[in-house]
């Protein structure tokens, strides 16, 4: 390739003609992955080079190849070097295949066309176009050039609309769109719009979830993967050789926080996808900004899932309690974000009191403490006592669970015994029958109007009537088909009273998961008194309801016994 560095002359019959130093500029918006250079690429250069041999005047300095750069804005490297040997009058000339390869943003295009280069004498020239600013200078100056530069950027906006919404279509049918996998996952082999599950990240996205449930609180997670030389997901991506985003810089393959958190708050791992939370700000600004939750796409159950919906639950509803810890700390307290002050409802500091001959720990009210017992009292109460009442008054749920779960084999079993299923059966079909009289009946009566063998005022009156009878039929069978179900399966064997209360029967020592599992908030009074909510309040009243309700059925069954 030849170069020089000025413009210079030749001689020409005598006569001094000046020549042309050419850059060729060359533009495509996507590669051609099978060669090294696109055929596109090599189908332009042909072009100019052709148009150079043709043109004795113009002698060629540099190509400015742009392989895989969107002609929407101008920052692009090649183009960027084109115009700093423009500036600094290595060329003279700029020689492109069409106006659309030079660039699809007619405000940009228009400066370049119509302010840098005539300020900087350069000649501009679009083969195709049959354009150039030299010799046809009408050509240049033409509202056709203006024209076109607005067809260009128009089909840019187009195809970027029609991108955007083949994305949000294929979003939301539940394929995955990412250039790669998230942490935990890999792409199908047979499908790369599907994540499957990478089984040695998952194990690791479990292990976080499990000692966070514990009580490990997210710093200590990170302190704990960090010691076991567990590698964060950059460097862990980098080292199995997966497409991901600045693999190169995984910070030493070191965790960090924000790392534990996301992973903590990503429904990923409960098997739904959330996609869009990024968006380009439009086709000219190649930026992203986050998009609005409610405009999120989000489909459920697309993947497997390496995280249970209910400990995943759990670790969001912990997530939003005050469970800071000193540094020392490894684990949270039992207790920590479910103490509250009853008064001013602030979540509650746990203190250490060192005495001679113990330590003592209590939980106070962080206002009183800060505005020094103007705003609130102390509550003080101390560790070892709460931990006392709580588990007392836990075991005493626990056996009302166990209770309430024989006391509903027992009226179920006096149910089977009973006739009553029969019974119901019966009084069904005899309100089938009884609407299905009722509906021919109504059928019948305007064929007899119509023929004159009812009056108009006997036919609304009769009409009206059988319309009601078919009412309360149907709402009779209704009502039969409800008590059926319920009488047939008895009360509901999974709820969740039952389910979660029962399985921790016996417990000795409060711990972290019993807390996370059946207590939703502790509030201390002033004065030491404790005011325990426990979760699943609606199950516990549902099921009371149905045993006060068929004490009778109970009681059967004792005599049958």
């Amino acid at each position: 390739m030849a170069r020089k560095s000025k413009y210079q002359t030749v001689q020409a019959d005598g006569l001094i003609e000046k020549e042309y130093s050419a850059g060729l500029y060359i533009r495509l918006s996507r590669e051609d992955g099978d060669k090294v250079e696109s055929e596109s690429i090599s189908s332009q250069k042909a072009i100019l080079e052709k148009f150079v041999a043709e043109n004795p005047s113009i002698s060629l300095y540099d190509y400015y190849i742009d392989d895989g750069f969107s002609g929407t804005d101008f920052e692009r490297p090649a183009f960027r070097r084109m115009i700093a040997d423009v500036t600094a009058r290595k060329i003279n000339c700029v020689i492109v295949k069409d106006l659309s390869r030079f660039g699809r943003n007619y405000i940009e295009a228009g400066k370049y066309i119509e302010t840098v280069f005539p300020l900087f004498s350069v000649r501009f020239i679009s083969v195709n176009d049959n354009i150039d600013g030299t010799e046809n200078p009408a050509s240049l100056n033409s509202v056709i050039v203006p024209f076109k530069n607005i067809i260009n950027d128009e089909y840019c906006r187009d195809i970027s609309m029609k991108v955007r919404s083949a994305l949000d279509i294929r979003r939301r049918q539940g394929k995955f769109i990412g250039s790669f996998a998230p942490y935990g996952y890999k792409k199908d082999l047979n499908d790369h719009n599907k994540l499957v599950v990478d089984d040695t990240a998952a194990q690791t996205v479990r292990f976080i979830f499990e000692k966070f449930l514990q009580g490990c609180g997210i710093m200590s997670i990170t302190r704990i993967l960090n010691e076991r030389g567990v590698k964060n997901p950059s460097a862990y991506k980098a080292e199995k050789g997966y497409n991901c985003r600045a693999a190169g810089n995984t910070a030493g393959g070191l965790w960090c926080d924000s790392t534990v958190r996301r992973i903590l708050t990503n429904e990923l791992y409960i098997g739904n996808l959330i996609q869009k939370k990024n968006e380009v700000i439009s086709y000219k600004i190649h930026r992203t900004k986050p998009v609005n939750e409610k405009n999120r796409i989000t489909v459920e159950n697309t993947h497997e899932a390496i995280i249970s919906k209910t400990d995943f639950e759990k670790v969001k509803s912990l997530l939003k309690r005050d469970t800071r810890t000193s540094p020392k700390d490894t684990e949270l307290s039992v207790f920590a974000g479910f103490i509250k002050c009853a008064d001013c409802g602030h979540a509650m500091q746990k203190r250490t009191v060192k005495q001679p001959y113990k330590i003592y720990d209590y939980y106070v009210c962080p206002t009183y403490r800060k505005s020094r017992g103007k705003d609130c009292t102390k509550h003080a109460i101390r560790v070892d006592t709460l931990e006392e009442t709580v588990l007392v008054f836990l075991n005493k749920y626990i056996s009302i669970a166990v209770d309430f779960e024989r006391l509903v084999e027992k009226i179920d079993k006096a149910r089977r015994a009973d006739g009553k299923s029969k019974r119901l059966h019966s009084e069904l079909i005899a309100q089938k029958r009884e609407l299905e009289r009722a509906q021919k009946i109504l059928t019948d009566l305007y064929p007899d109007y119509k023929c004159g063998l009812l009056s108009r005022e006997s036919y609304l009156a009769l009409k009206q009537k059988y319309e009601a009878e078919i009412t309360r039929a149907r709402e009779n069978a209704e009502q039969l088909k409800a008590e059926i179900y319920s009488f047939e399966n008895g009360f509901d064997r999974e709820n969740e009273f039952i389910a979660v209360f029962k399985k921790f029967k016996g417990i000795k020592k409060l711990t972290r998961t019993i807390m996370v599992e059946l207590v939703e908030n502790i509030f201390i009074h002033e004065g030491g008194e404790i005011e325990i909510h426990l979760k699943c309040k609606d199950a516990f009243l549902a099921i009371e309801e149905f045993i006060g309700q068929n004490s009778n059925d109970e009681n059967k069954s004792d005599e049958s016994a």
